[in-house]
């Protein structure tokens, strides 16, 4: 399947739209960036690493002419989310969109996990999206301002769990709540809180941590999906602009599935690994902890 052309908004549906993206300097994250822009947004990426940030921007605004302010943060810490915003304002002025897009995640049987590993993934995913919610959200209520929306990333086995991916999915099952609670609470607001959850879009650091080495071949994620092919970043980044721009107006408390009827087939994205032999995990581990994040 070849990528259109162009995306599926016009031209200019995000004019005057200033988005905020969490784990927006690589994968998913930098490819809803660059969609945003071709439509027309200022955008603020941010992370914990500046100069992967600093390369992203430079990369994205040239390729789209587009206006990228790199902002490294540590969603974890409320203090770090709080200096975010700020930055933005000061740059921008206003925030119309967020996207919840920060996460970590690795395979493991639960079992060998300590509770760090646990701290660490629920950190990221779950307070880091709380932490940034409730900044943005506390300053757009403050100020009155309306017709915002917050667009979180979480992911199918939020609802079914996942064996070997036990941190994220209790993580993700969190994040799953927030956006419906949100969404009936802050409605009165004037904001819109929705999620996507997608299936297997692969991404580089991500895939290397969840299916390293041989592993991606062993357990080929396209053979679990019904349509038999892995996602496609533009499918999903077609869906996130129309998220988070006014076209979706009346959409409040939705969560949408992209993942080619994947959990339909089976539920439990990772179940596939009880194949694992025992001694392997040894292995395994050596391999993600070699990975970079």
């Amino acid at each position: 399947m070849m990528e259109p052309a162009q995306g599926m908004l016009r031209d200019g549906a995000l004019d005057g739209k200033t988005i905020v993206i969490t784990g927006g300097g690589t994968g998913l994250g930098r490819s809803m960036a660059g969609a945003f822009l071709r439509l027309g947004a200022k955008v603020c990426i941010t992370s914990r690493k500046l100069d992967v940030l600093k390369a992203t921007a430079a990369e994205l605004e040239k390729a789209t002419g587009g206006t990228v302010l790199p902002v490294a943060c540590d969603v974890r810490k409320w203090q770090d989310v709080d200096r975010l915003l700020e930055e933005v304002l000061t740059a921008f002025g206003h925030v119309d969109g967020l996207v919840n897009d920060a996460a970590g995640n690795f395979i493991s049987p639960t079992e060998r996990l300590s509770p760090k590993a646990f701290e660490t993934i629920i950190g990221i995913v779950l307070m880091g999206t709380v932490n940034c919610t409730l900044a943005f959200g506390k300053h757009w209520i403050a100020k009155g301002e309306r017709d915002r929306t917050v667009l979180n990333i979480t992911t199918t086995y939020a609802w079914t769990g996942s064996g070997y991916v036990v941190p994220s999915a209790c993580a993700k099952a969190g994040v799953l709540a927030l956006t419906r609670s949100l969404a009936v609470e802050w409605a009165k607001y004037g904001i819109r809180t929705n999620a996507i959850a997608p299936g297997p879009f692969p991404t580089k650091g991500a895939w290397q941590r969840l299916l390293p080495g041989e592993m991606v071949e062993r357990f080929d994620m396209a053979k679990r999906v019904p349509l038999g092919r892995v996602g496609m970043h533009h499918e999903l980044t077609d869906l996130a602009s129309y998220l988070i721009s006014p076209y979706s107006g009346y959409i409040n408390g939705e969560v949408v599935t992209i993942d080619g009827g994947e959990w339909l087939k089976g539920a439990g994205q990772f179940n596939m690994l009880e194949m694992v032999e025992p001694a392997m995990w040894d292995t395994i581990e050596r391999m993600v902890r070699g990975t970079k994040a």
